[in-house]
């Protein structure tokens, strides 16, 4: 994952909360929806990018090896 993949991630992740709180104290429940939808697809991007991360590493390019 690039710096600018991390930092895109964590900026909808900050906007997905500032939303989310935005809508539990105004009492506006699709705000709250919204904010959580946001900050949920941030998490799951980043869980993505680890995975694949840790897919490269833990291989080393010796599949079958032994």
């Amino acid at each position: 994952m690039s710096i600018w993949d991390k930092a895109k991630t964590k900026a909808e992740e900050l906007l997905g909360r500032a939303e989310q709180v935005y809508g539990e104290s105004h009492g506006d429940a699709a705000a709250t929806v919204a904010g959580e939808a946001h900050l949920m697809e941030a998490e799951a991007e980043e869980e993505a990018a680890e995975r694949k991360a840790a897919r490269r590493t833990d291989d080393e390019g010796l599949s079958g090896a032994r």
